[in-house]
């Protein structure tokens, strides 16, 4: 479960931490992981108080930049943390993208957020029949469709009436 901390929870943790308490110890007591405080601690080493009041969210990084930064992880060996510093990235971010290039996948493959586009075969909105000729058609097709269920209906109704009598092993009524 995410978790926000507020600044002044960061700061007394990571000076905790580097007034010499155990990190381990730290994390334990507070019920905080291990690998957030160590991001804290990062950032305040890297960035001082500042970075503790950055913000990992709200950016969004187009498929040509995860790329680079991809490729600067497995080609320039630059660590994890030191991407994350650097982009504002957290470390579970960029392990899900080195993923999908790993298993195959591409980064430019996204799948798009928010309501999907409206599907093309879909039924067109109901309209109000311009002439007499249209309003006569339209009427002609509800009814068309409408006697079209109502056979179905009779037919499963008598198939079913079959099957009970089967079962109770009378002939079926012709009537």
């Amino acid at each position: 479960m995410f978790m926000k901390y507020s600044y002044e929870e960061k700061l007394s943790v990571v000076i905790e931490i580097m007034y010499g308490k155990g990190l381990k110890t730290l994390c334990r007591e507070r019920h905080i992981s291990i690998n957030l405080v160590r991001s804290w601690v990062y950032r305040y080493r890297a960035f001082g108080e500042s970075g503790l009041l950055k913000s990992t969210r709200g950016y969004y990084y187009s498929p040509a930049e995860k790329e680079k930064i991809i490729l600067e992880h497995l080609q320039d060996g630059v660590t994890l943390l030191q991407l994350c510093l650097r982009y504002g990235l957290t470390r579970s971010t960029i392990q899900s993208w080195l993923r999908t290039v790993r298993s195959g996948g591409s980064l430019y493959d996204v799948k798009r957020r928010g309501r999907p586009p409206k599907d093309p075969m879909a039924r067109p909105k109901k309209r109000e029949p311009q002439t007499e000729l249209e309003k006569l058609q339209a009427e002609n097709l509800r009814l068309r469709a409408e006697n079209a269920l109502l056979k179905k209906v009779k037919a499963l109704v008598e198939e079913e009436q079959k099957a009970r009598a089967r079962l109770n092993g009378q002939k079926p009524s012709t009537n």
